[in-house]
């Protein structure tokens, strides 16, 4: 849908936004997406099989919405297969890009960068979280990985030049970031995009973070991604 735009116009950037029973914060989250849909920007959200009014919600609020097999890498692929632009940005459904993020993104991706992402700050005022936040930013620059919550982009031939998100249930971002980053470091956007602190908040922030380094470290040391799901707490996958 176009929702008053000219779809002919190339996009500059193509977002795309996976979703899974997102109802209750998908009208908020989209509308903050309306200044990048504004400069020229189309917004693409991958519906993984909702029960609830995401699809609608979605239909309402983006450039294409449409359905695909759950699982986070096989929604963002789907998007990436449709998206227009030639920079793609990917974006959890409870992160909201910083406005000023706009101008910086586009000088960008003038330049010959490759891949990059945004500083992260979670949304609370609780110091553990702020140092969290703190410490993922830092850790990513020293690493040259990036996670989902920092909004990833990458130049769509890059993107299939390494073969895509690989089809894991979890750390699809990590294991992105490992193919990108063998040809070239992020660019560190230092405008935070904001996250929610949900997950931190449902199981406790100090049994979450536990829970992500034991998580990461079995990744590292080779432990099956879609195990690790089922740890983190997602549905086993259907084969």
């Amino acid at each position: 849908m176009d929702n008053g735009r000219i779809m002919a116009v190339q996009p500059w950037l193509s977002i795309v936004m996976p979703v899974l029973n997102e109802g209750d914060g998908l009208d908020a989250a989209l509308q903050a997406l309306q200044p990048w849909r504004q400069s020229g920007a189309e917004v693409i959200v991958v519906d993984g099989g909702s029960t609830d009014q995401s699809l609608a919600l979605a239909a309402r609020g983006a450039d294409q919405a449409v359905s695909a097999p759950r699982g986070r890498a096989l929604q963002m692929n789907a998007g990436a297969a449709l998206a227009r632009a030639d920079w793609l940005l990917f974006l959890h459904a409870d992160t909201r890009l910083p406005e000023q993020g706009i101008e910086r993104l586009r000088s960008l991706i003038q330049t010959d960068a490759v891949w990059g992402r945004f500083d992260v700050r979670i949304d609370s005022g609780h110091a553990l979280l702020r140092l969290v936040g703190f410490m993922m930013n830092l850790r990513s620059r020293i690493s040259a990985i990036a996670t989902g919550d920092q909004a990833l982009f990458v130049r769509r031939q890059v993107f299939e030049r390494v073969g895509a998100f690989p089809d894991i249930a979890l750390m699809e971002d990590i294991a992105l970031s490992r193919r990108l980053k063998s040809l070239a470091r992020p660019a560190c956007l230092r405008p935070p995009v904001l996250t929610s602190a949900r997950r931190w908040q449902r199981h406790g922030i100090g049994s979450t973070i536990w829970l992500m380094w034991r998580l990461r470290a079995a990744y590292f040391f080779g432990a099956d991604p879609d195990q690790l799901a089922v740890r983190y707490g997602y549905p086993p996958r259907k084969n």
